[in-house]
């Protein structure tokens, strides 16, 4: 771990591992030093392929030939406790840039959507595989298309590390995304862990504001295994992982709209849609407003964990192209 990025050394790591958190493409120095610029450094080529073998040494990056590097999940992970202090509503901001991203057309069925990304060990892949398939046939999820990689390969802007399989879910901000494109503003107040009962919504149970952390709720929650999501899609009853949103009352209808479109194409996760000023499991909404629940886009990934499955995940992990998506059941 990085002792401090108070050094200049230091700050251009952290400055380089940004830069390529940010692309869902291997970098090279060129690239690199261009982006750089943004943040106020001024690095030569030569520069950079400096920072970036000790970024490679650290296992931070790793190199792809000719392309350049990616970012590994080590790094990605070290530049989120590095840049901690300084960015408490770091993932807010994250998920506005992924759903300004999203390209994703639901009526023509292409373009990008965001993803979340897990790394699972080779032995344990179809063990995982079996204990997520209760949540995906219950519809407790954002879809059942997902996506895979071998070690060395690439989903969203990380590489799967040695002797793990990686596998992409869809991120539930493609929901954003797509509404966004429609002309309707979201905004994305927290995520939670939510109580199902006889297989409806009822109540959170637990709420992180996303303007408040640096972290994901849904990667916290999981590794407190604080969810039930494979009872859930069993029994009907349990606690599964949600995301609350709030929209503009008279764009609801649209909203509604795009809904269903998304739906034809084989993406839901809108688990509850409120009505004006209604609160919606529980949760109080302002005047002229209306609530909407989202589904985790994690919670196949909580189920194969709450099976005694160890699973590195990392939300919002990028972009994926939908033509890469397959469905679940084909694996």
């Amino acid at each position: 771990m990085l002792q401090g990025t108070g050094t200049e050394t230091e700050r251009k790591i952290i400055s380089i591992l940004k830069v390529l958190s940010e692309s869902t493409e291997p970098l090279g120095s060129i690239t690199i030093a261009r982006e750089l610029k943004r943040y106020g450094i001024f690095l030569s080529e030569r520069a950079v392929r400096y920072h970036l073998r000790i970024t490679d040494e650290r296992g931070y990056t790793r190199p792809l030939g000719r392309d350049g590097r990616m970012l590994t999940a080590q790094g990605l992970e070290e530049l989120r406790m590095a840049l901690a202090p300084e960015q408490v509503g770091f993932i807010h901001e994250r998920l506005e840039l992924l759903a300004f991203n999203t390209t994703f057309d639901p009526q023509k069925r292409t373009g990008q959507l965001p993803i979340n990304t897990s790394f699972i060990d080779k032995d344990n892949f179809q063990k995982a595989l079996v204990a997520m398939s209760d949540v995906f046939k219950a519809g407790l999820c954002v879809t059942e298309l997902i996506a895979t990689a071998s070690e060395g390969e690439k989903l969203g802007s990380v590489v799967v590390p040695r002797g793990k399989i990686g596998l992409a879910t869809v991120c539930s901000v493609v929901i954003n995304g797509v509404l966004l494109k429609a002309g309707i503003p979201i905004e994305s107040r927290f995520g939670g862990v939510l109580e199902v009962r006889e297989s409806k919504p009822r109540r959170f149970t637990a709420i992180i504001n996303y303007d408040g952390t640096s972290l994901d709720p849904s990667e916290q929650y999981i590794r407190a295994k604080m969810t039930s999501a494979g009872e859930a899609a069993r029994t009907g009853n349990g606690k599964i992982l949600a995301n609350f949103r709030e929209m503009p009352a008279p764009s609801r209808s649209i909203a509604w709209e795009v809904i269903s479109s998304l739906k034809e194409a084989g993406i839901g996760g809108v688990y509850a849609l409120g009505n004006t000023s209604e609160p919606i499991c529980q949760i109080a909404i302002d005047l002229n407003r209306v609530g909407m629940v989202l589904l985790g886009g994690l919670n196949p990934v909580a189920a194969a964990v709450e099976a005694g499955i160890e699973i590195e995940n990392i939300a919002e992990s990028g972009m994926i192209d939908f033509e890469q998506l397959t469905s679940f059941w084909q694996l």
